[in-house]
């Protein structure tokens, strides 16, 4: 009777840290709103390893669900790409290209060309997915794709120049997350124009000279027509091949500090932090080694909010705290990220010494702000948003031989930043849906050690335990028979 019912009644629970087995609310709404059919082909070998064939099961489950959620305007079909010659290359002219596979059968190891991509089409745009990524964000990649055909023209949003800051091209992942659903581009303010209202966002990333007052009153202008700005700015200037931390100033401070908030001068230190490769000598042998760095702090404490929706740890390079002095009630100033518990401060100009012993007491200022929004008359009237991290480099590339990638939660945070300024459709707890980052909390050596030998010591002392307790009830039971027999 339960198999008849759930025929026609469909039920499922899902008890997973981050719902990866339940459509959000954003996926619901576009699959609702579609004004055409989308059709998606699913390209999958068959007979793939057990691990991808769960991967190939979660993908049509969740299509499945994607197809009742529509009500008609979604259909999909899968294609094993290994039938014909014909079939295979079908899916290579349609941008699925085959990947190698490590196959155990019989005790034998082996390859095999594996297809396990999908191609999304609606009338004559086309987009596709390449290979579904096993545990991946699935959800994200093929809603953001049906976005994208639905969706006639992207919004545009603006990375300010002119001023030091760094180019798009020295933000790459940034750039190809964002390109998804927005046309970026660089801009340089000129004195005899505006900023374009066609901009839903303006981006000041890293800015290092100084602005001058007819391009602050743009921005103040900009701000009142209903426009969005998101500052991700620092007034400190470390020197990292001198050792050398100063402070500095810029016209920014003053034009932040008259709508309520100032970036401080000091450098915060975090017990829980990142780390750097130092070398040492280890019995003649130079080696490198990972030393936690106070300086880079990682921040796991967020809130509440649309713009940090779903981020678990991002790591702030040499950041200053944001002190909130509100003057105007009419803007409403939330705080988004502080540092943890055991934070400190250090007065600028400081030498860096990696080798230093940081003891507890170095960590005594409490958590600290390093990221907060604010919406409401910011330019002077009407009603606009503004987001504020006192930092400008944490989901910068850079360029050439400097280049170097950054943790996804770093590059999350600047496109959840700009999704909620520009384009708050919810897509935003579907880019940083997963779990992905458990660290251990903070500890002191004694309780560290109390940890560590006791997840050894106490199963084994449960085991002697239980040992023990069971050969006395033995004991009991035999001497209990033997009076009986008496």
């Amino acid at each position: 009777m339960i198999n008849l019912l759930s025929e026609k009644w469909y039920v499922r629970l899902d008890f997973t840290a981050d719902k990866r087995y339940t459509l959000s609310k954003a996926t619901v709404d576009i699959l609702q709103n579609l004004d055409e059919v989308v059709t998606i082909t699913a390209y999958f070998s068959k007979n793939l390893p057990p691990q991808l064939e769960k991967s190939r099961r979660d993908f049509e489950d969740l299509l499945t669900e994607y197809e009742n959620r529509s009500e008609g305007d979604l259909v999909f079909r899968f294609i094993n790409p290994g039938e014909n010659d014909e079939m295979e290359q079908e899916a290579q002219e349609r941008g699925i290209r085959p990947v190698m596979v490590n196959v155990t059968q019989k005790d034998q190891a082996s390859q095999m060309r594996a297809y396990m991509g999908a191609v999304l089409q609606m009338g004559e745009k086309r987009e596709v997915i390449p290979m579904v990524q096993p545990g991946g964000g699935i959800e994200y990649e093929l809603t953001t794709a049906i976005k994208k055909l639905a969706v006639d023209e992207k919004l545009k949003i603006a990375f300010l120049q002119g001023h030091g800051e760094p180019e798009m091209e020295a933000m790459g992942q940034v750039m190809e997350q964002l390109s998804v659903l927005y046309d970026p581009e660089e801009y340089t303010m000129a004195d005899s124009t505006e900023i374009p209202s066609y901009y839903r966002c303006v981006a000041i990333i890293g800015a290092v000279d100084s602005f001058p007052q007819t391009h602050l009153d743009q921005l103040d202008r900009y701000l009142n027509s209903g426009g969005n700005i998101y500052v991700a700015y620092s007034n400190l200037q470390p020197d990292l091949n001198q050792g050398f931390l100063m402070a500095g100033s810029s016209s920014l401070d003053r034009w932040m500090a008259e709508k309520g908030w100032s970036l401080g001068s000091e450098y915060i230190v975090d017990a829980s932090s990142g780390s750097i490769s130092v070398q040492q000598n280890l019995g003649g042998f130079i080696m490198n080694t990972q030393k936690a760095f106070p300086f880079f702090p990682i921040i796991t404490h967020f809130a509440d909010h649309p713009s940090v929706e779903g981020l678990e740890a991002v790591i702030l390079p040499f950041v200053s705290p944001i002190e909130i002095e509100e003057r105007d009630t009419a803007i409403q100033i939330e705080v988004l990220a502080t540092t943890s518990d055991v934070s400190g401060l250090v007065e600028a100009p400081v030498m860096v010494d990696i080798e230093k012993e940081w003891s507890r007491n170095d960590f005594d200022a409490g958590p600290q702000v390093v990221a907060l929004a604010a919406e409401g008359p910011l330019g002077g009237s009407g009603n606009s948003r503004m987001v504020v991290v006192s930092n400008a480099s944490f989901a910068v590339n850079g360029t050439g031989q400097q280049q170097q990638r950054v943790s996804e939660d770093n590059v999350n945070f600047t496109s959840n930043i700009i999704d909620w300024l520009s384009d708050d459709t919810g897509l935003i707890n579907l880019r940083t849906k997963g779990v992905t980052s458990r660290p251990l909390v903070h500890l002191e050596d004694g309780e560290r050690n109390l940890f560590k030998y006791g997840n050894v010591v106490a199963p084994i002392l449960l085991i002697l335990g239980i040992g023990v307790i069971r050969r006395r009830r033995a004991v009991a039971k035999r001497r209990k028979r033997k009076e009986g027999e008496l």
